[in-house]
């Protein structure tokens, strides 16, 4: 009897198993099922194909891009889609285990393709004497919103190009998101007015605010790690060095994202008498939370720093 139950239990576990790495899109008819890398870039695609795509994301809200691990339900989904988006420029490593994986040849769509990509200067080796550094690219571009209109021109061609009869809807749902696009760009104009320019110092977890930074006149003083990738690990070297630069500098706080852990941050904050302010970084809060879209999660993360920086 006790060999019957575990033999059932263990064909259960077997069918569960199969179930989870067979894992299906189910698009609604007539809706095209694709694939997009992360929560932020899924809700620009979904405002682009509006009801006639089928929108299956990767990355779930609140998870950390750089620190996800795909599953087998991720290379099921890529290999049933249509299409395939990311944003590109590194940020999505896990795609090449994916792209390995999936039963099809696939090319993900670089949404980023046609940015003025900034590069960053890495620390390479911060013990030798003669530090040495590397060139890498910052694909954190959707903190600029002009970036996220050429990411919309992009999947408007990519999906009309796929879906020719529907041309003409994403065409007009790409054009009407625009326009809330460059609204929105007025509106971190008009917000970010209210920082005295010399309050306008920021400090991050990992460098991530460049685009916004040179886009809205501010100043990246440094971050916790000097890398692109919240996977990174500072030197203590690194560390002194960018307290001392927030103590010259009088840094009001450091900003970090809500995917991190905050224990770094801080320790530097109380060492040097900042606030540490958490916002939003590379993905979008719940769909009940206060940054469900793109266009909340940057008015969220905008009125979070005006706040923080100007006193109020």
């Amino acid at each position: 009897m006790h060999r019957k139950k575990s033999l059932l239990l263990l064909l259960s576990f077997i069918i569960l198993l199969a179930s989870a790495c067979t894992a299906q899109i189910t698009p609604t008819a007539n809706q095209l099922p694709v694939v997009a890398t992360t929560s932020i870039l899924a809700d620009v695609v979904s405002r682009v194909g509006g009801n006639f795509v089928s929108v299956t994301t990767l990355v779930p809200p609140g998870v950390n891009e750089h620190e996800y691990q795909p599953s087998p339900r991720d290379i099921a989904a890529v290999s049933d889609a249509a299409l395939v988006f990311e944003v590109g420029l590194g940020l999505e490593q896990f795609m090449d285990a994916i792209i390995r994986n999936a039963s099809d040849d696939i090319t993900p769509i670089e949404v980023s393709s046609g940015i003025s990509a900034q590069e960053l200067l890495i620390p390479h080796d911060a013990n030798t004497a003669e530090q040495q550094h590397e060139h890498t690219t910052d694909p954190h571009v959707w903190l600029d919103p002009a970036n996220v209109i050429v990411w919309t021109e992009n999947i408007a061609a990519a999906l009309s190009a796929r879906d020719p009869a529907g041309s003409g809807t994403y065409q007009a749902n790409a054009a009407a998101y625009i326009a809330e696009l460059k609204a929105l760009d007025e509106w971190i104009r008009s917000e970010t007015a209210r920082i005295p320019q010399e309050k306008r110092l920021i400090v991050t977890d990992h460098m991530l605010f460049n685009y916004f930074a040179e886009k809205y006149g501010f100043t990246v003083v440094g971050a916790l790690i000097p890398s692109y990738s919240s996977l990174a690990q500072p030197s203590a070297q690194e560390i002194a060095a960018l307290e001392d630069a927030i103590r010259q500098y009088n840094v009001r706080v450091i900003l970090v994202g809500n995917t991190v852990n905050p224990t770094l941050a801080a320790r530097v904050a109380e060492d040097t008498g900042t606030a540490m302010v958490q916002f939003y970084t590379g993905s979008l809060s719940n769909a009940d939370g206060p940054a469900a879209t793109y266009l909340d999660y940057m008015r969220y993360n905008v009125k979070t720093i005006a706040n923080a920086l100007s006193g109020e």
